[in-house]
């Protein structure tokens, strides 16, 4: 089976696929730890609570945006499993069959998101990626990654108000139904998420006047579910997107 770990700014998603389906996720908090063994420890936990053994597993592959995490992730695969990760970079872009913008800037989470889109479609397709982030990126129908957008994500818009303002509470990111705050609570999630809605579908429309051809809509994130006036905006939602990116890039 393989073992896929993407590593975000926020979370650690590890999946585990029979080659058919991810029959398990499990989620780590990026800030858990900065040593492999507490990693090595959490995991270990997760396996044993889920009936897995580490012989199930043959082949580990990793993206990872958070610089601090990519040695000690890649130590605890070493040490765990004793397989040696495939780490996704610039270093093996080449096998992709695509090109690759800005290869040692761009988040390797988006190159899979590129990865998965391009090699599903085989068209123009945007990634709307709903994470820490809130990413939104093109590739064309040829393999060529096209650019990307960035904005803060739905949680960071929400701390960052938080954070900032004396008076004014954490609020939970539920979807409300007036764009008109009655209360406090209700005005956030209103000035936010309706934003944010308003933010998507502009974003969506000025890419695809861009791009000037077909192009498939994706998404993909944690919170890609929340923006629900957003689903008639996507033609494929899927919180398993950079999963799937890292499961084709495997292959390869």
């Amino acid at each position: 089976m393989l073992l896929a770990i993407d590593i975000g700014n926020t979370d650690i998603v590890f999946g585990v696929n029979d080659d058919q389906q991810w029959i398990h996720q499990f989620r780590i908090s990026s800030s858990f730890s900065q040593r492999s063994q507490d990693y090595e420890a959490q995991l270990r936990l997760l396996f044993l609570e889920n009936s897995l053994k580490l012989s199930d597993i043959h082949q580990i592959i990793v993206s990872c945006v958070v610089p601090d995490l990519r040695a000690v992730i890649k130590d605890m695969s070493v040490t765990m499993f004793g397989i040696q990760p495939m780490m996704v970079g610039p270093e093996m872009y080449d096998k992709l069959n695509m090109e690759i913008l800005s290869p040692y800037e761009i988040g390797t989470d988006l190159v899979c998101n590129a990865t998965y889109a391009y090699y599903t479609y085989q068209q123009t397709c945007l990634v709307v990626d709903f994470g820490t982030a809130l990413t939104f990126t093109v590739v064309s129908g040829e393999g060529k990654i096209l650019g990307v957008s960035i904005a803060p994500g739905l949680k960071t818009a929400v701390k960052s108000l938080f954070s900032n303002t004396a008076q004014l509470p954490e609020v939970p990111l539920s979807m409300p139904e007036s764009a008109i705050g009655t209360n406090t609570v209700h005005a956030i999630q209103a000035g936010i998420l309706w934003g944010y809605v308003g933010m998507v579908k502009e974003m969506i429309y000025q890419i695809k006047l861009e791009v000037g051809q077909e192009c498939k809509v994706l998404a993909t994130g944690g919170l890609s579910s929340i923006l629900t006036p957003l689903r008639s905006e996507f033609d494929e939602v899927d919180k398993t997107l950079t999963l799937n990116g890292l499961k084709i890039i495997a292959s390869l």
